[in-house]
């Protein structure tokens, strides 16, 4: 990348985009600090004077989304790096979520990033140049009970991301799926959606885990400083990864995961080869 470089990140109100957003700023480059409500970064621009350009972005509304990118391609000429940062974790068993709910968890965590996306992509194909950074989860590796809707938005974003990978690699544009493990922000605190079902039946499954998800808000063993850090390393590569874990739990689940899956593979091969056509 060029000595000073161009950011676009969602979700800079907190937690990992605001962290990201301090440390690309810190070492001199340009940010465009996105958040729903703009009175929540316009303090950047106080810090950091006309490197840094607060915009109002609600992911769910195409008129914000073309709005800021506009904004942010007029004031400094083009976006090197585009972070799909904003998004939320929402706790419920699968019979306990609410369709509405749902369905706006998904129009941020998934058409949100889609919607930032189609607007970001046309100048960064036109220059043959640019960086993508989504921000999946762990929970976009492995599913667990009472975040079942969380993972399916982010499984999602792993398969969308795949496939731009190999969509826009050859016109000069590198994808990189971001999978942290648990950091020390909001997600499971002020930015957690709940379900208010309860059901009795799922109280030693999804309930224990709704509970100590929401126990463990604070306590959380990952940096956001940390993982901005990383983040911006990556961006700095001539040859980004596709998959980048953050976190030593993320690394051991992943591990764990990887390993369950080729045991489960291994078992049933001679199921999974019986379908196979047999040739004379």
């Amino acid at each position: 990348m060029s000595n000073e470089t161009h950011w676009l990140i969602t979700g800079c109100s907190s937690g990992l985009g605001r962290a990201l957003a301090e440390y690309a700023l810190d070492r001199g480059d340009r940010v465009a600090v996105t958040a729903r409500d703009r009175a929540t970064v316009t303090g950047f621009t106080e810090r950091y004077g006309d490197r840094a350009l607060a915009l109002e972005l609600d992911v769910t509304d195409p008129a914000s989304v073309a709005a800021a990118v506009q904004a942010c391609e007029e004031t400094f000429g083009r976006v090197d790096v585009l972070v799909n940062n904003a998004g939320y974790g929402y706790l419920a068993a699968i019979e306990e979520g609410e369709d509405t709910a749902v369905r706006a968890l998904y129009e941020t965590n998934v058409h949100g990033v889609v919607t930032v996306l189609k607007a970001v992509l046309p100048s960064m194909r036109a220059r043959r140049s640019g960086r993508v950074i989504n921000v999946s989860s762990f929970g976009g590796l492995a599913a667990f009970a009472a975040t079942g809707y969380y993972h399916a938005t982010k499984f999602a974003l792993e398969g969308l991301s795949e496939s731009m990978h190999a969509e826009l690699a050859p016109l000069g544009i590198a994808v990189t799926i971001v999978e942290p493990g648990g950091l020390r922000t909001q997600w499971a605190g002020a930015s957690m959606r709940q379900s208010p079902t309860r059901l009795a039946d799922y109280e030693q499954t999804a309930g224990k885990r709704h509970d100590s998800t929401l126990a463990v808000s604070g306590r959380q063993p990952g940096d956001p400083a940390r993982a901005a850090a990383a983040i911006a390393a990556i961006v700095d590569t001539e040859a980004p990864p596709l998959r980048l874990l953050l976190g030593s739990d993320a690394l051991a689940g992943a591990r764990a995961r990887l390993d369950r899956m080729r045991g489960e593979i291994d078992a049933n091969e001679a199921l999974t080869t019986s379908v196979d056509l047999v040739r004379a």
